[in-house]
């Protein structure tokens, strides 16, 4: 700068000659945003972890996923994860494992922890728990959102106990159904003891013409119909039928199906009345699973199987539960050998066995040969 006069000098500064605005800020304030609908048609093809970290960019992408996490928005169908708590991680966290992905996530933003509830359902990302007082909740993992649903006490078979000071300290759970009396006494239930009881396994169902869910409910005495949509006050009973063990919903039809193979529709278009139909009667009921097709992540020609018997449910939950991965290609042209054996990564489940069988083995060698592996592993079908 010789030459120059001090004069001069801030004058050349304070035209900016010295410093121009910053390129990448220029172009920050400058840059296009895509429309929102287009954002979400983007966002819409990422799976649950993506999708959040996508939503933390910036405020645009925020408000596109937010948008895409309303009822109805988001259509991909998720690869499953796994939702476990472990001693080493402590009572506050929530461990989440990813099949695509074949890592954990750590979630400490639930409170309460969610191992102290019972875990009865899980759809379109939300946990039905039931709390220490039995009382119902959806819980989203991945956000933290909680939504208390009716009170036990409105189910039809249930009354509350007060003491002396009015409040709730037992409950009477009653033993009827819309099928037969009762002739058994009701019977009498600590808070924290009905759960262990009464609940069986919950169905989250989205109505998108009501913009809301709908939950519903299996529960005891003889795995009875009750349903609540959120924001309702109380649970409404589906009399008379009993021993429910699955149920799906489509086009304001519901579908359950009991243990018998009874397949019934509950028509909930039609208005205030529920309208009812036996569909189908068969003396088995098939295995329920869902199509690999609709989870690219999957792998094709295996089973993911889990445990969901009623004993190990309700009765023992705090017992091991059998899980894991069934490969159907292995039945080769070889002797009988495992090709597979792997830890499972939550360190509390059996580990994991795939086996190769001559293709002259008989289904009864079969159903040995994976019992000496996997005791509790049963193959079904055929009438066995």
């Amino acid at each position: 700068m010789v030459g120059f006069t001090l004069s001069s000098l801030r004058k050349f500064c304070r035209d900016e000659h010295l410093h121009p605005p910053p390129l990448f800020e220029t172009a920050v304030h400058t840059l296009p945003e895509l429309p929102q609908d287009i954002l979400m048609c983007i966002f819409a093809t990422l799976e649950i972890p993506d999708l959040v970290r996508a939503g933390s960019v910036c405020s645009s992408w925020r408000s596109a996923y937010t948008s895409l996490r309303s009822l109805g928005q988001y259509k991909l169908a998720q690869t499953p994860c796994l939702l476990y708590t472990s001693e080493s991680d402590g009572d506050s966290v929530t461990c989440l494992y990813s099949l695509t992905e074949k890592r954990s996530y750590h979630l400490t933003h639930l409170k309460p922890p969610i191992h102290t509830r019972c875990l009865i359902g899980s759809s379109h990302g939300w946990l039905v728990t039931v709390d220490e007082r039995s009382e119902m909740h959806l819980v989203n993992p991945i956000t933290g959102e909680q939504i208390a649903l009716p009170s036990v006490i409105t189910i039809e078979h249930v009354k509350p106990i007060f003491d002396e000071h009015g409040a709730v300290h037992k409950y009477e759970l009653s033993v009827y159904s819309g099928m037969r009396i009762g002739l058994i006494p009701p019977m009498i239930f600590a808070l924290d003891k009905l759960r262990n009881e009464l609940h069986y396994k919950a169905f989250v169902f989205s109505e998108t013409s009501r913009g809301r869910y709908m939950v519903v409910l299996i529960h005891n005495p003889r795995h009875q119909l009750s349903f609540a949509r959120v924001g309702d006050d109380k649970w409404t009973w589906l009399p008379p039928h009993e021993r429910f063990e699955d149920c799906t919903y489509k086009d304001g039809l519901l579908y359950a199906v009991t243990v018998t193979g009874e397949l019934y529709a509950f028509d909930f278009s039609s208005g205030p009345v529920i309208k009812m139909e036996m569909i189908i009667r068969t003396p088995n009921v098939p295995p329920y699973g869902y199509s690999a097709d609709e989870y690219p992540s999957l792998k094709s020609n295996h089973v993911y199987y889990t445990d969901d018997n009623v004993l190990w449910t309700l009765g023992w939950e705090n017992d091991h539960r059998d899980m894991g991965l069934l490969n159907l290609d292995v039945l080769e042209a070889a002797a009988w050998a495992p090709v597979e054996t792997s830890s499972d990564p939550f360190g509390t489940f059996p580990k994991i066995v795939a086996l190769k069988a001559d293709t002259d083995c008989n289904r009864s060698e079969v159903v040995q040969k994976c019992q000496e592996h996997e005791p509790a592993l049963a193959m079904t079908g055929d009438g066995e």
